[in-house]
């Protein structure tokens, strides 16, 4: 059983441990286009879920990017800046965006497991 859950704005958590690392899913990444830059948050920035956490932007459009849980950013991927592309490379891989210290670790209990969220994606064909 796989530890990720993903939101209807096709953002993506990653338990490890007590922090969640969070990115886009590769289905939302894939509907950008080429990222050509990512706006994360500062670290130690507290975020609530559903807020506005960070900005991509693709060669078609930007688009937020919603905190699926609420914590407080322990760390950004850096690497980002450089090389946005990695979303498109590796979105719920090297391309994650931020990991957060959860402040409410039950708002899991909201979000689809990869089953659910593949059958959401179908609703959308």
């Amino acid at each position: 059983m796989t530890s990720v859950r993903y939101t209807k704005d096709h953002e993506y958590v990653r338990v490890e441990g007590d922090v969640a690392v969070v990115g886009i899913s590769d289905y939302a990444q894939q509907q950008l286009g080429d990222v050509v830059f990512v706006e994360l948050p500062a670290v130690g920035k507290a975020v609530t879920r559903g807020g506005e956490a960070a900005v991509v932007e693709s060669v078609k459009a930007a688009s937020e990017v919603y905190a699926p849980l609420s914590g407080e950013v322990v760390e950004v991927n850096a690497e980002l800046e450089g090389a946005p592309g990695l979303v498109n490379e590796d979105a719920e891989g090297k391309g994650w965006f931020m990991k957060l210290k959860l402040s409410n670790p039950a708002e899991l209990g909201d979000l689809m497991n990869e089953h659910a969220y593949k059958d959401f994606l179908d609703t959308l064909a």
